[in-house]
């Protein structure tokens, strides 16, 4: 198991993701037989033309020590001191402070910077969200809103009625993130907040297009931060996200939508939710899941300047076998970031500076919430020894 993107165990019991057309029986839950079915995250899709609800292509899964959910609670938050640099411009407007902070002035604020996608491609169809993040046409999504437009086409619906061609600038898989310009000026933008410092218990609001409904918004709370989530539609496809945890009613359709605090700024990018559904239509259950502002602005940026994004590697591969607590290396990589700091085969990685590290999941997870050149201390055992050092992350830019 890589680093970069851990094997997956597959199947309905696993708490991974499930390729379709997998469809097991509907459980019944009349008989005390019938235990509670396990929660299981889904990677969402948004509705086709017409209404016709599309249905998932996987089931994915949030990781943690058991199928289900799991992960635990490191702070992040979004701040109004200033407005985050995406490609070489600053967003149009600086981080908002409003002053009525209901929900209703939020809403009027900032719908008019959010937008709905329409996607075709020979692979299928669908709609998702995006909000606009420079005034000259830039939109930041999800990548698995976009990713069946390939040999297809994007259309970009505006609050105003506007339409017009979308084209994909460049995505991430690695973070679910997908960059889309348009040839329009002078749009309204949405700022991306600080999420370094979200609290739990923060209001939010999430805007988007849920079962094509444009424009719809919902509110909640945070509830939970850098949950370890894993999402995606194959082995080859999975975003690991250290999620921003809300529950703000989530969809199919909200994906690559902003979620805001009470100043209208960004601090998340909603990405993904758990369903009790198995094999069957996603819905809200109050478990939503955000990628954080301080990412997606990072990956945007990058990807408005180059067409891709770096993601952060520490030069490990990770031992899939392993199931005690922390993550154990299995082969460092020479010239890495794990071979410089001294790191060799079979020690198990514990913590990440300061936060603990249960699985291997976890460690990736941690891992995604840095940016390549980042300094980060870790804890790891030796033969029952305990160490620390500090690690330079590297990128996937060249071979590790």
């Amino acid at each position: 198991m890589t680093e970069d993107a851990p094997t997956p165990p597959v199947g309905p019991d696993s708490g991974q993701p499930v390729r379709a057309p997998y469809s097991p029986p509907a459980p019944s839950f009349a008989a005390s037989a019938y235990p509670t079915p396990p929660v299981v995250p889904a990677r969402r899709r948004g509705l086709g033309i017409l209404g016709t609800v599309l249905v998932a292509a996987v089931v994915a899964a949030v990781v943690g020590a058991f199928a289900g959910l799991a992960g635990y609670v490191v702070g992040r938050d979004s701040d109004a001191s200033e407005s985050v640099a995406v490609g070489g411009a600053q967003v149009s407007a600086p981080l908002r402070t409003l002053v009525d902070g209901s929900i209703a002035e939020i809403a009027s604020t900032t719908l008019p910077a959010v937008v709905s996608l329409v996607v075709d491609g020979p692979s299928g169809s669908g709609s998702g969200s995006g909000f606009v993040i420079r005034p000259d046409g830039y939109i930041l999504t999800n990548n698995h809103v976009v990713s069946v437009a390939s040999g297809g086409s994007v259309e970009v619906v505006f609050a105003d009625g506007d339409r017009r061609k979308g084209t994909v600038v460049g995505t991430s898989p690695s973070y679910d993130l997908a960059v889309v310009k348009v040839e329009r000026d002078g749009l309204p933008t949405l700022p991306l907040g600080n999420s370094d410092q979200v609290r739990v218990g923060d209001v939010v609001i999430a805007i988007g297009a849920p079962l094509g409904l444009d424009g719809t918004v919902t509110s909640g709370i945070v509830s939970a931060l850098d949950r370890p989530v894993m999402a995606g539609d194959s082995a080859t496809d999975v975003s690991y996200i250290n999620a921003v945890q809300t529950d703000a009613a989530i969809n199919p359709g909200n994906s690559g939508g902003p979620l805001l605090d009470t100043g209208g700024n960004v601090i998340g990018v909603n990405s993904a939710i758990a369903t009790l559904a198995i094999g069957g239509e996603a819905g809200s259950i109050g478990l939503g899941f955000a990628i954080p502002s301080n990412s997606a602005a990072r990956v945007a940026k990058e990807i408005i300047a180059t067409g891709t994004s770096r993601t952060p590697l520490m030069g490990v591969q990770l031992d899939p076998a392993y199931t005690d607590a922390g993550a154990r290396v299995s082969s460092v990589t020479p010239a890495s970031g794990a071979s410089e700091a001294g790191m060799q085969p079979g020690d198990i990685v514990l913590t990440v500076d300061g936060r603990s590290i249960d699985n291997a999941t976890e460690l990736v997870v941690a891992i995604r919430s840095y940016a390549p050149g980042d300094t980060i201390s870790i804890d790891f055992e030796r033969n029952g020894r305990q160490l620390a050092a500090d690690l330079i992350l590297g990128d996937d830019s060249r071979a590790e």
